[in-house]
């Protein structure tokens, strides 16, 4: 309706946070980190079981706020690992809540209570939209992007899309042209890290960050020859295995924590080896920057560093050193989600976009040609 204000809540699970937003259309009213003790998390055999933990959090917190959910119009959680899906807007219904839940798509990540904590309140609260936007899962490789050495085995993508997304939009509006004729190199710095080439609108080839692909980061141990895997780390669990991958990797293995300022104050103090961790990470992001931007035969028209990471100046300034002759770099410090999940919702609300189904099928199945 022409003229009518939406109220809209978006919700994106971390580790060992909530980050809750509400916009009235596109103006913020606010956005806080709900903290979850990692006492109290090691206490949940599975992300999942942490469900109801999060979502007593979650209301007592929009209690305490004083939010009247009679009067949202839509609530918009953070997408996680259910099937792969095309990009765009999605309905939430039970098959993608049973999917995300089974971890279908391959990816073992916080990101999967997004939505979950989402139809909880919908449940609570049915005249509510209820929806998800480009989330982890989101897949638009090309298809020669999907191959390895093994007959039947094919690449998986995951990915920070929904920020990486909505930073390309906005460049795109800042230079006043389509994202669609744009070529673009992203990458998500932050506890963790993912890296896109953008092609006519479509993210065409990444590295799938969660399932260790990169460089290494604050929370994942990045990617590592087979080979080297085989000797050193053969005797550990697959459940170890997944920890590495996700939370007690990188820093998190070096130092015993992830927080990204203890470690950067390390190396602003001298210590020797922070100092040698947290370059060699910058210089693995510099080295996937560079390996992305033969897939469009090097014609990238900018690169946009985004994420927490890029608030310190000096791992801003040593990929600018390192990867400036490919493109233009541009910064986006933070993450723009919640923005992202807001806008999302304001296109269905205001009639200009019907959101999609979700089918309950990943968008790759395999080559039909080989058998």
């Amino acid at each position: 309706m022409l003229n009518e204000k939406y109220l809209i809540l978006s919700i994106n699970p971390g580790s060992t946070s909530t980050k809750v937003a509400l916009f009235k259309d596109e103006e913020r009213i606010f956005i806080e980190s709900i903290f979850h003790d990692s006492s109290i998390l090691s206490t949940f055999e599975s992300i999942n079981d942490q469900l109801d933990y999060r979502n007593k959090v979650l209301f007592d917190f929009l209690s305490e706020k004083d939010i009247d959910m009679n009067t949202v119009d839509a609530i918009v959680g953070r997408g996680g690992p259910s099937y792969s899906v095309k990009s765009g807007i999605y309905e939430v219904d039970d098959l993608l809540i049973k999917d995300t839940r089974e971890f279908k798509g391959g990816l073992y990540h916080s990101s999967c209570l997004g939505i979950q904590m989402a139809y909880a309140l919908h449940k609570r609260y049915p005249h509510t939209l209820c929806l998800m936007s480009n989330p982890t899962v989101t897949d638009e490789y090309d298809d020669i992007a999907r191959v390895t050495g093994v007959k039947g085995v094919y690449r998986q993508c995951a990915l920070h899309a929904l920020n990486m997304k909505e930073v390309a939009r906005r460049y795109s509006l800042k230079v006043n042209k389509n994202y669609e004729d744009l070529t673009l190199i992203t990458a998500h710095i932050d506890g963790g890290i993912s890296m896109a080439v953008h092609k006519n609108g479509r993210m065409i080839d990444g590295i799938d960050g969660g399932g260790g692909e990169g460089p290494f980061t604050p929370t994942r141990m990045g990617g590592m020859a087979i080979s080297t895997f085989n000797n050193s780390l053969h005797d550990l669990s697959f459940q170890e295995v997944r920890q590495l991958l996700s939370v007690k990797g990188g820093f998190s293995n070096y130092f015993n924590t992830s927080n990204s300022d203890v470690i950067h104050k390390m190396v602003e103090d001298g210590d020797k080896e922070a100092t040698l961790i947290y370059n060699a990470m910058i210089y693995q992001c510099c080295k996937t920057i560079g390996s992305l931007a033969p897939v469009a035969d090097g014609k990238i028209d900018a690169i946009l560093l985004t994420g927490g990471l890029c608030r310190f100046d000096d791992l801003v300034d040593k990929i600018k050193k390192s990867c400036s002759f490919i493109a233009p770099i541009k910064v986006y410090p933070g993450e723009y989600e919640h923005e992202a999940m807001t806008n999302a919702a304001l296109e269905v609300l205001s009639g200009k976009t019907i959101p999609l189904k979700y089918t309950g099928k990943p968008v790759f199945e395999g080559f039909d040609f080989i058998k």
